[in-house]
């Protein structure tokens, strides 16, 4: 069998690595920061996003977008399947 995707408009906010403000008052507290220190980059630590999301931990990388679901669920979702998916919804 085949299935569509019923239209549903969703909310997300893509990860820039540096956004960090902006995906906390987005995704609360299902989107923990992590710092990375290394002893190459001190100074400069990797940030890392972790989302929960109902399947348990995941971790987003930079590009991806965070998505809001429709149960008000979270998780990260890849820019090349996010741009296959989703269209600009007017409000």
């Amino acid at each position: 069998m085949k299935y569509r995707k019923i239209p549903v408009t969703i909310e997300a906010v893509q990860w820039t690595g540096e956004n960090i403000q902006e995906i906390k008052e987005f995704a609360g507290a299902a989107a923990k920061i992590h710092y990375q220190y290394t002893t190459i980059t001190p100074d400069l630590p990797n940030i890392i996003l972790v989302l929960d999301t109902l399947e348990g931990e995941m971790h987003a990388s930079k590009g991806d977008y965070v998505i809001k679901g429709v149960e008000g669920e979270f998780y990260a979702c890849k820019p090349s399947v996010f741009e296959k998916t989703y269209e600009e919804a007017s409000e």
